[in-house]
């Protein structure tokens, strides 16, 4: 992939991003309202896009930003699998 392509995929994430970002703002749920999780799933699909960007950054990889994007990840995910631990394993990511 080239840098421009690289270039080209952030950009659309950030539109992407913007438009999630601003429907998570707007949802109405409070946490342990029954419509918390979906509103979660927003927050999940945010960071994903903040993953996709560290990840496609045409520069080296930074390790503190995609340590933070698993943890909130791996946070966020948690409520969805209570059962694996997921927020237990991001003591191991710093």
């Amino acid at each position: 992939m080239t840098k421009e392509e690289r270039i080209a995929m952030i950009n659309v994430s950030w539109e992407l991003h913007n438009q999630i970002e601003t429907a998570y703002v707007q949802h109405p749920a409070q946490k342990n309202d029954e419509a918390w999780l979906e509103k979660q799933r927003l927050l999940l699909a945010d960071m994903a896009l903040h993953l996709l960007q560290t990840s496609l950054n045409p520069e080296a990889i930074k390790l503190d930003r995609l340590r933070d994007n698993l943890h909130a990840i791996l946070t966020i995910s948690d409520q969805f699998l209570p059962e694996v631990g997921l927020k237990k394993m991001t003591d191991h990511l710093y």
